[in-house]
């Protein structure tokens, strides 16, 4: 059992962390400002400039497998590049990668979408979520309904990241009315849906800076070519996507609440109240205490559940813990560091209030506390997960 990172990925979170102060951290002051006014936080332009740099670098395709032009890095480097992309608020992909149920298409949908989507030619998005259906997939009411060669799909997708930006949708409708109302599982197809079969996007505004849609079918037509995977197959492509994403959300939340500890830290000793700094009180001190505990806990939950994918194991237990504990410690570091900076953190002046604000979602998206619980607590008293073993 090896505990350490390896030399080589010892090697790429080091140059990734010097791209990410290099490159990105200078362009927080401008993306604060740009969100205080209301426009794009970056220009398209940078984003496709930062991008080039970062393939020249080799970071193209973390995941990505080689036959598709890839590095195929593997889950373990891509937490590591993830919490160390989320020690900046500046938005940025690598690029060349593509959502994860993707690779599940035949080979004539691969060419139409999965190789234009590595290649940043297309943008998708996946929709599952609905106004009366988050977590509970029983409430789905999107239909896809047969009409000759085609499906006519009407409902509502809401909360759908990239959904304003995407050039086509994953979106999960119920094809078989009676099955799905027996499981809440079956009976659910996942279609591929360019935007120009007649899709609507509408932004919804949130207390963040994320900005999801609603995405509107209105008898929109979609060929049978356009089923990914299996008919009545879509439930299992929608928690494969959801998976993965999850234990995601903890690998940000390490980043962002290592970050965020360092600026405390900073502070503090620089910080002078009664003629001494703030770094000498106690009170201060084990906040920063309790912060980097909790923050190595977090981060060894997301690797482990990163390793077991990566030797093929089902991870779906531990990326729910980690996915949990994740984002409830990166809200109680936040709340911590804006304590410990005072007023001056409660300002936009700072990312603190902002990052304050973002850390609010993680506990919601991608499946809320209350579902991680769920989850890990029926594991455990179905007997899918003992106690005491090594998972």
């Amino acid at each position: 059992m090896d505990l350490r990172l390896t030399e080589e990925q010892k090697m790429v979170q080091e140059t990734i962390r010097k791209f990410v102060e290099k490159e990105l951290m200078p362009l927080e002051n401008e993306v604060l400002k740009n969100e205080r006014e209301g426009r794009p936080s970056i220009s398209k332009e940078k984003e496709k400039e930062l991008q080039l740099k970062a393939k020249e670098s080799g970071f193209w395709g973390i995941n990505t497998p080689s036959e598709y032009g890839g590095a195929d890095l593997g889950q373990m480097m891509q937490a590591i590049v993830t919490m160390e992309v989320a020690k900046t608020f500046v938005p940025f992909s690598f690029g060349g990668s593509a959502d994860n149920i993707l690779y599940y298409g035949n080979e004539e949908q691969k060419e139409k979408y999965l190789i234009p989507t590595i290649n940043g030619d297309k943008k998708s998005c996946f929709a599952m979520t609905e106004p009366d259906a988050g977590s509970d997939t029983r409430n789905i009411k999107t239909t896809a309904i047969k009409d000759g060669n085609e499906w006519v799909i009407n409902g509502e997708k809401t909360f759908i990241t990239g959904g304003n930006e995407a050039d086509f949708v994953m979106v999960i409708a119920i094809t078989d009315k009676e099955k799905h109302a027996e499981t809440g599982r079956e009976g659910v197809t996942c279609f591929i849906v360019d935007r120009d079969m007649g899709w609507k996007s509408e932004y919804i505004h949130t207390m963040g800076e994320w900005g999801p849609a609603s995405l509107i079918f209105d008898n929109v037509r979609v060929p049978e070519e356009n089923i990914l995977g299996e008919l009545h197959g879509g439930y299992k492509l929608g928690l494969e996507w959801i998976g993965f994403a999850r234990w995601i959300v903890g690998a940000r939340a390490v980043g962002t609440a290592e970050r965020l500890l360092q600026m405390a830290i900073d502070y503090a000793k620089d910080r002078k109240t009664f003629g001494r700094p703030i770094a000498d009180r106690q009170a201060i001190q084990w906040q920063i205490a309790d912060s980097a505990v909790e923050i190595e806990a977090a981060k060894w939950l997301v690797l482990n559940a990163a390793y077991t994918l990566d030797n093929g194991e089902d991870n779906r237990h531990l990326a729910s813990m980690a996915k949990l504990y994740g984002s409830n410690m990166g809200n109680r570091v936040v709340d911590r560091v804006l304590q410990i900076h005072g007023g001056m953190g409660y300002t936009r002046e700072l990312p603190i209030e902002r990052w304050y604000r973002e850390a609010r979602l993680w506990r919601i998206y991608d499946g809320t506390d209350e579902i991680q619980r769920l989850i890990i607590s029926r594991n455990l008293l179905k007997g899918h997960v003992k106690i005491g073993d090594f998972i």
